[in-house]
């Protein structure tokens, strides 16, 4: 996304912030200067998510040039994977959904009810046909009833109407109504999406109101931090397409911020870099996110993000990910297969630094005479920042337990009896898996809990791996070895010799550099290669299969950005012959992308012709019949213009800048614009902050 110039000539320091799944980042960055003053990173605190951003930016404050402090901090910027990891997780607050004027076929397309089961869902007499033109009056009466029966049991509601691109006085007037009776937040479609297809939009906008609570928790969390380090300036958040708005605007709409993450390293990436045409590979703790930049411009998935299986419309730079990171679980499975599962756990470095009694634990588990288990070397645990108590059904009723302790108050109010009787037993500090989960039903309890994020597990990882081969000295290298020992004996079933145990940590970094040089070459071709015999040798790093040579590689450079990409990248780049790119700072390359990023927003309104003269404007606003197609245009171009400079406004941007694009197809036999079919005027505007 291209920038506007800017103009000031006074410094101007912004701080980035990312939170991610291991770590929350911090960048301070010098505008005008175009450089990075300061960064710092901080374990990313689940629990209470504002312990983990406020030691970021105390960190990142404290290494600020002399003279500089708190009080001349301009912005502060905020990417986050919280969205799209709800999506991806299935969490989410209730939701009510109010459907108007849709038919059962377009219910049921919506997946909706499939999506999640026993969701209530209320259908509505109203909307709209192709002209704007209501169909029938709102029921209103239908309307209320509904609430009534909706309202105790959600938390947000969701309004779709038929039709609302063309018209949405339905969707806002079932708003006003909801708000009055109930007073709880509402998602309209049309503020999503400009899309005709009412059933996704319906999708989209379910999706959105089940992910306000979790956003703005996130919001409170930063702006809590801030407050007491006395930082007092605007908050915004990274949408999906890279782009900034203020964070109140996106607290009601946390769907724009699914990819966030990887938007802002894309960002940060080519800031960073210089480069204008490359290849993004951001590898974290949990995922690897690839995106591509063409000169200077980013690959913009104009159908909507697709996120766990779910194409919302939510306009989102197209990112291939893959769950693959330095906090991967190593599966060990028949036959001593080794394995980098995607779900993310807690590195036992990390754990063994945080509690130097995980190393006695360790050491016993080495010890044990039966040895061989896959319990061995595991620990479970609360989220980190979690409380024990804090999530309990009184305390959360109570008012004591922090907002995300009460969330997770609500959820554990559901567990059923096994899994709430293992929820008991875990504790801030770490147990081992085999005192927890002694028993099969115990152990699907912990895999229950895990998932829904209640409690966390920690296990050997890549980062684990690449802390035995001294590749990475930031965590206990001593847990490290200990659980490489562990691995290599259960996957062996011979003694842990030094030599097995280097040789047991060099195949897992060996098969992370695998997986990652796969993922490269997936997104330099556009497609998922097949897993055959001239792929895997490239990727292996044995590029000879007989008697033939073999390679393939990226036309462009690879920019590796993300904390743990030093440790893996510079093997990729041997493996695939192309040049990979550290620029400085990569590790923090997301929290820099907040902090550069512009706000935008674009805006689309239609203009059709029917063959006899008459041409209709078409926008949420409503619609107008021109007898003119110069007059229909110059409409639709002031309107969308006008409409995109107010929202960029509303989001922030200071002397925005609007860029018109206007796309045209015409009835056969047409010589000008009185025979205009359609007509697509499209208005960004972008400034910023």
């Amino acid at each position: 996304m291209n920038a506007p110039t800017l103009t000031s000539a006074a410094p101007s320091y912004l701080i980035g912030v990312d939170t991610g799944g291991t770590y929350t980042d911090a960048a301070i960055i010098e505008a005008l200067g175009h450089k990075v003053v300061a960064s710092a990173k901080s374990i990313t605190t689940k629990g209470d998510l504002a312990i983990g951003v406020t030691g970021a930016i105390t960190d990142a404050i404290a290494k600020l040039p002399q003279g500089l402090a708190a009080k001349d901090i301009a912005l502060v910027s905020v990417s986050t994977t919280l969205a799209t990891n709800a999506v991806v997780e299935g969490h989410g607050s209730a939701v009510g959904v109010v459907l108007i004027g849709f038919d059962a076929a377009m219910v049921e397309r919506t997946g909706i009810a499939k999506a999640f089961p026993g969701i209530p869902i209320a259908v509505i007499d109203g909307g709209h046909d192709h002209n704007g033109d209501a169909r029938m009056a709102l029921d209103v009466d239908a309307l209320g009833a509904a609430l009534v029966d909706m309202a105790p049991k959600v938390d947000a509601f969701a309004v779709a109407s038929a039709f609302a691109v063309r018209n949405a006085s339905h969707e806002l007037q079932a708003r006003a109504l909801i708000v009055e009776a109930t007073g709880k937040p509402v998602t309209l479609s049309t503020e999503l999406s400009s899309s005709l297809d009412a059933p996704r939009r319906a999708l989209t906008a379910t999706l959105n109101a089940r992910l306000i609570a979790r956003v703005s928790g996130l919001i409170d969390a930063v702006g809590r931090a801030m407050a007491q380090l006395g930082v007092n300036c605007p908050l915004m958040i990274v949408k999906g397409d890279g782009s900034l708005a203020l964070a109140h605007s996106v607290a009601t709409r946390p769907i724009e911020t699914v990819l966030s993450g990887p938007a802002a390293s894309l960002v940060g990436a080519r800031w960073l870099s210089g480069l204008q045409s490359f290849i993004m590979s951001d590898m974290g703790g949990t995922t690897t996110d690839l995106g591509v930049l063409i000169d200077g411009r980013p690959k913009v998935n104009e159908e909507g993000a697709e996120v766990g299986g779910w194409r919302t419309m939510v306009r989102a730079i197209d990112v291939r990910t893959i769950g693959l990171g330095g906090d991967s679980e190593v599966v060990l499975g028949a036959a001593g297969k080794l394995t980098i599962n995607p779900q993310r756990i807690v590195p036992v470095s990390l754990l063994g630094q945080r509690y130097p009694q995980v190393q006695a634990m360790l050491e016993s588990d080495l010890a044990d005479v039966d040895g061989g288990s896959a319990m061995h070397g595991r620990f479970v645990l609360l989220p980190f920042g979690a409380r024990s108590g804090a999530v309990s059904e009184s305390s959360a009723r109570s008012g004591a337990a922090s907002e995300s302790g009460a969330r997770a108050g609500a959820a554990t109010a559901e567990l059923p009896p096994r899994e709430a009787e293992v929820f008991r037993l875990v504790t801030e500090t770490p147990q081992p898996l085999r005192k927890l989960a002694p028993s099969q039903h115990a152990q699907r309890a912990i895999a229950a809990l895990q998932k829904k994020g209640l409690i966390q597990v920690s296990g050997f990882t890549p980062s684990d791996a690449a802390h035995v081969l001294d590749l990475q000295a930031n965590w206990s290298k001593p847990a490290a070895v200990v659980a490489a020992q562990l691995g290599c004996r259960l996957r062996e079933m011979k003694f842990p010799t030094p030599q097995r145990t280097q040789a047991y940590a060099q195949l897992v970094w060996s098969e992370t550099v695998r997986l990652t040089a796969k993922a490269i070459l997936d997104t330099a071709c556009g497609f998922t290669l097949p897993e055959d015999k001239l792929v895997q040798a490239v990727c292996n790093g044995t590029p000879r299969v007989g008697l033939a040579e073999v390679g393939l590689r990226p036309s462009v450079p690879v920019v590796a950005v993300g904390g743990p990409v030093k440790v893996y990248y510079g093997e990729v780049g041997k493996r695939l012959g192309c040049e990979v790119v550290f620029p400085p700072f990569c590790d923090v390359a997301n929290a820099v992308g907040a902090a550069t990023g512009v706000v935008a927003h674009a805006v689309r309104v239609e203009v059709h012709g029917d063959g006899s003269g008459v041409f209709r404007l078409h926008s949420t606003v409503g619609s107008q019949q021109f007898s003119n197609a110069a007059l229909a245009l110059e409409a639709a171009t002031e309107l969308a213009r006008q409409s995109a400079l107010d929202a960029v406004r509303a989001m922030g941007a200071a002397d925005p800048q609007v860029q018109i694009q206007v796309s045209k197809s015409y009835f056969p036999n047409a010589v000008d614009d009185r025979g205009l079919m359609e007509a697509v005027v499209l208005a960004e505007g972008m400034g910023r902050p």
